[in-house]
């Protein structure tokens, strides 16, 4: 049989530590919460009833609803600013600016989550913002005010915008350095201004990468749970603790004693996650060779 070569074995050391956490962290915790949501309390197969629970509760449909209203805010704003932004960057290639800008884009990504939401509660405060001027010049005098919920769909995607798209933007600025210079050069011989350039050429190689960011994202914005919740801790309850669906497994979980309902709305994030990336990926040809 034949040995394996440094090279291989390289790989493998490299590889071995991401499938090590994605079995503890992913894998095992998948499977743990699929086993829940079939099971009762006695640990006996209940069917469908844990999701029909969480189905039939009168917070689910709401809860719902605002995760997809947020979610069409911040993917819609993400693709736009995002790769607006890029090719804005771009075309200060070569500049001072353009490494200066690349840095500032990248901080508030540096913010975990939480942390981020810490810093937006300051900021989302007339009394205390350094914008408090302008949110007191809309009607918003108060904090309650500023995060009534009609208002945190948007709320929430400036913050999750502020937090992740930075990192969206290098990448895609990559993505844009990858595109060769020869083919750039002969469309602006053929006549093509940076409108053409951008729509005809740059958008279409850029396809994959923001189908790439738009799966994650999406994942990610299902996910929703730290800043509505920190929001709604520091307003007591204006902002409501069962606000997204996350919020409402948590509270599932830990006030209501039901894991396994819980557990059933987990599993459903799972499956539309997975769906909408499937869909992504068929659509566009995500994986075919260019």
């Amino acid at each position: 049989m034949r040995r394996l070569s440094w090279p291989g074995r390289a790989g493998h050391g490299f590889v071995a530590p991401y499938v090590v956490l994605l079995i503890a962290f992913g894998l095992v915790p998948t499977i743990y919460a699929i086993y829940f949501a079939f099971t009762d309390a006695s640990e006996r197969f209940a069917g469908l009833s844990n999701f029909a629970t969480a189905a039939t509760d009168f917070r689910f449909l709401p809860a719902v609803g605002h995760v997809a209203l947020y979610l069409l805010i911040w993917l819609v704003s993400l693709v736009v600013l995002v790769v607006g932004l890029a090719l804005l960057l771009h075309g200060l290639a070569a500049r001072a600016a353009d490494r200066a800008l690349r840095f500032l884009y990248y901080i508030p990504g540096a913010l975990a989550g939480a942390a981020s939401a810490m810093v937006w509660l300051f900021m989302l405060d007339p009394t205390v913002s350094p914008v408090g001027f302008l949110l007191r010049a809309s009607g918003l005098g108060t904090f309650g005010q500023v995060i009534a919920p009609g208002h945190l769909p948007i709320l929430l995607a400036v913050i999750a915008f502020w937090t992740g798209a930075g990192g969206w933007i290098v990448v895609m600025y990559g993505a844009l350095n990858n595109i060769s210079a020869d083919v750039l050069e002969a469309a602006r011989i053929d006549g093509a201004g940076p409108w053409q350039i951008a729509r005809h050429i740059q958008l279409p190689l850029l396809r994959k990468w923001i189908v790439y960011m738009v799966i994650l994202s999406f994942a990610a914005g299902t996910q929703l749970f730290v800043e509505p919740q920190l929001l709604s801790q520091a307003s007591n309850g204006v902002a409501g603790r069962d606000y997204s669906l996350n919020q409402l497994s948590y509270d599932f979980a830990f006030q209501n004693d039901n894991v396994g309902s819980a557990a059933a709305i987990s599993v459903e994030l799972l499956v539309v996650g997975l769906v909408v990336a499937g869909l992504f990926v068929a659509r566009s040809g995500f994986f075919d060779a260019d």
